[in-house]
């Protein structure tokens, strides 16, 4: 497996083979799951740093750290 300089992931070839492996339906589910853990994650992040934001603000923050500031 070769590594360029600036790559930070590497997918193992066996990982590679059993997603290879899935329908791609399975892997746009494994995709949309990845991308809610994501959400709920940086949600829980910013009500913990800012417990005096509401709701709105919270689902504001969440899409601007999504969309790396394109909201």
């Amino acid at each position: 497996m070769r590594l360029d300089r600036g790559q930070i992931e590497v997918i193992d070839e066996k990982m590679a083979e059993i997603l290879r492996r899935k329908s791609p339906q399975q892997r746009l589910q494994i995709g949309f799951e990845m991308w809610e853990s994501a959400r709920e994650m940086i949600r829980s992040y910013l009500s913990s740093e800012h417990p005096e934001w509401s709701e709105t603000e919270l689902d504001r923050g969440v899409a601007r750290r999504l969309l790396h500031g394109a909201a």
